[in-house]
């Protein structure tokens, strides 16, 4: 459940301000992530795409249900599905320079931490992706509870296995029995499913919010129904929609998903440009045509898996069956509930996987390569996104390359 931080308020913001409907979303979402799992044996993500979210619930009511689904066709099933078929997409895995997807899984990284904090502090308005006051202390989604959700995240996972296994080495001259008794005491921490306790003690904390949401569910999934799309909702698709989603699906949700999958899983299968551009456009290119959600891969959502312990396919495939049952199940009666989750829980969530996305950079040695990733994640933050920092990010790393050619 690590990448529910971001998945939970983009759906719920959907389903409130453009009336996306949740049952059908959970229903498809669900299916990917066991396919998903099966497929590529990592805890491989699936996500909103933010883009299109932003712009949906920034412009709603008037970028409806069609225009979304429009601008998820356009942007999955049309464009990273013929990049990845064509192989185009690995060619450009191979020519981006490391310094660049690091730029961009960094800003990416540090804007999820950002939102976090601010979903930590401030009430949310998510229906119009707002925040309201200062939140208060105490209460069921008080600061105090996202203290103590934070603490004891920091308790059962640490910084990381890197730093327990330097700790472990630190301490190499100790006594057997010590190293022993240490060790029980990892695996022991290591099997508390942080995430999943943090979500189900939401759930719990929603139902309590409002004990009448329980009453309001309704047993059975929404009924399937093909959305007509019209000429308008595919030109305002894709000119609001696809065209600023394109830059960030190809630079975060494909190339710095496959970068970031061969650095936590260097033992496993690579998951190739090529396929998850394939096998994210043929997602869309069904589900979208019934009114889920346009979904991709995210870097993020794989950090966050990662970090609250994923490192198998199986998490995100028993995520995905989850999903499936709720869906089938309660449908989108389920909404009631969800829209009483703690959203400073969420925030702690998504602080987390945000921090463990950043921390993808620290591989970046040499002064030259800092110097080009701290540019392109600046020029990423700037509110123009992934695509202004990709570009200045390849400009300056060949602006360096050009001056020591000159230099020689």
């Amino acid at each position: 459940m690590g990448d529910l931080g971001t998945y939970i308020p983009i759906i719920l913001a959907l389903a409130l301000a453009n009336g996306l409907d949740l049952g059908t979303t959970l229903i498809f979402t669900g299916v990917y992530n066991i396919l998903t799992g099966a497929l590529y044996g990592v805890p491989m993500p699936v996500q909103p795409m933010k883009s299109i979210a932003a712009v949906a619930i920034s412009s709603a009511p008037d970028f409806a249900v069609p225009e979304i689904l429009a601008a998820g066709i356009c942007t999955r099933s049309a464009v990273i599905f013929f990049l990845g078929a064509t192989r185009l997409m690995q060619l450009a895995y191979k020519l981006i320079p490391l310094p660049v997807v690091r730029g961009i899984q960094l800003s990416q990284g540090l804007s999820f931490a950002m939102t976090a904090v601010k979903y930590i502090r401030h009430d949310q308005d998510l229906a119009k992706g707002k925040s309201l006051g200062e939140r208060s202390w105490l209460g069921l989604d008080g600061l105090l509870l996202a203290i103590v959700a934070a603490i004891f995240i920091v308790v059962i996972n640490g910084a990381g296995e890197e730093v327990e296994a330097n700790n472990e080495l630190a301490h190499g001259g100790s006594g057997e029995e010590q190293r022993r008794r240490r060790r029980r005491w990892r695996q022991l921490l290591a099997s508390v499913p942080s995430a999943v306790i943090v979500f189900l003690l939401g759930i719990i904390l929603a139902m309590i919010r409002k004990p009448s949401a329980v009453k309001e569910l309704k047993a059975g999934p929404s009924a399937f129904h093909a959305v007509k799309i019209s000429k308008h909702a595919w030109k305002e698709g894709f000119i609001k929609g696809a065209v600023p989603q394109i830059p960030l699906s190809v630079l975060n949700s494909v190339i710095a998903v496959c970068k970031l999958s061969t650095d936590l899983f260097p033992d496993k299968p690579e998951a190739t440009a090529t396929s998850v551009s394939v096998t994210v456009g043929l997602m869309n290119l069904v589900g979208c045509w019934f009114g889920a959600m346009p979904c991709c891969h995210g870097a993020g959502g794989l950090a966050g898996q990662y970090k609250f312990g994923g490192r198998s396919g199986g998490c995100v495939a028993v995520l995905g069956a989850a999903k499936l049952v709720i869906g089938v199940v309660l449908g989108g009666s389920m909404l009631r509930v969800l829209v009483e989750f703690p959203v400073g829980l969420l925030g702690v969530l998504l602080l987390f996987a945000g921090v463990e996305l950043a921390m993808a950079a620290r591989d970046i040695a040499s002064k030259k390569e800092a110097f080009v990733m701290l540019v392109c994640a600046a020029a990423s933050l700037v509110g123009s996104g992934a695509s202004l920092g990709f570009v200045c990010g390849i400009a300056v790393h060949l602006l360096l390359v050009l001056r020591r050619w000159w230099m020689k």
